[in-house]
């Protein structure tokens, strides 16, 4: 065990699953609450809220398998080493691993889809959940339109067989970082830093195929297993925080949408684009600490 670089007080360690070998810190005190990041990121994208939360919880900050420092497990045809189910089980394996039996989740984009399907498939593990900026996969898929396939292009092309993503960013990565993190650069949201530790996503050939198989699982057996799902309900108390600014859900009645997935949500817009935790960090802890 070593201490983290983007967090300090915090331990950087690695545990085995079943499957997979999960990347994470840990630090604090208090009840348990698991981080789950998004894409194209780590672990390292909550860097500027966890020591807060830290103060009053045992916040453990994950890789999801594929990403970061994680391992990257042998894909398959049906894409099911990447389905939100297999990475979810990861989550709560390393959750029980360190001790907690219940937790409480926050998920940001992947790491949202993974976490609402940690609440379906272990509802006796989530104690509550916090959805950062995404609208169900399958809704999504059922209801795409010019708009949303215009601002989220990249849901449509990582999802093309291999290897055409993958050569087509592989020989492109200065470029396509540029164009993921300039603009988050520039605000200040992001430090060079932290866009140095997601540049795995784009750089390295292993996480580049792994997250590709993430979206491609998001298209195919991942909508299988909510189609399966389809009636079935989040049972824990569900906070929804989305992006005022992010165009891909303005015209979206958000709280609706989800108040048919689960059976207790409330939530609002933050003043932000996508990457809420490091666009509007304070106004994301108000009301996570509010709602926790």
């Amino acid at each position: 065990m070593k201490t983290s670089t983007f967090f300090p007080g915090f331990n950087n360690k690695k545990i085995k699953t079943a499957e997979a070998e999960i990347n994470l810190v840990i630090g604090g005190q208090g009840p348990s609450l698991l981080l789950v990041h998004g894409y194209p990121q780590s672990h390292v994208m909550w860097h500027k809220v966890a020591p807060i939360l830290a103060k009053k919880f045992t916040v453990v900050a994950t890789d999801l398998r594929g990403y970061g420092d994680s391992s990257k497990p042998k894909t398959d045809k049906t894409h099911y080493p990447y389905s939100k189910r297999a990475m979810a089980k990861d989550q709560v394996e390393v959750m029980q691993a360190l001790g907690f039996d219940t937790f409480k989740v926050i998920g940001h984009d992947r790491g949202a889809r993974v976490s609402h399907r940690m609440a379906l498939d272990y509802p006796q593990k989530v104690e509550k959940l916090v959805l950062l900026d995404i609208l169900p996969t399958l809704w999504l898929y059922d209801n795409t339109d010019q708009a949303f396939a215009t601002n989220y292009w990249h849901w449509f092309f990582l999802i093309q067989p291999y290897p055409l993503p993958e050569m087509l960013i592989g020989n492109s990565s200065d470029f396509m970082e540029k164009a993921i993190f300039g603009p988050l650069a520039a605000s200040g949201a992001c430090t060079p830093e932290s866009i140095a530790a997601y540049s795995k996503t784009v750089k390295d050939t292993a996480t580049l195929h792994a997250s590709c198989e993430d979206y491609r699982a998001g298209a195919t057996i991942d909508l299988v297993h909510d189609r399966a799902d389809f009636d079935k309900r989040i049972q824990c108390p569900v906070l929804k925080l989305w992006g005022a600014k992010n165009p891909a859900y303005q015209k979206q009645d958000i709280l609706k949408i989800w108040r048919t997935k689960a059976v207790n949500v409330q939530g609002k817009a933050i003043d932000s684009g996508h990457f809420i935790a490091e666009e509007a960090p304070e106004a994301m802890l108000e009301e996570v600490l509010n709602f926790l």
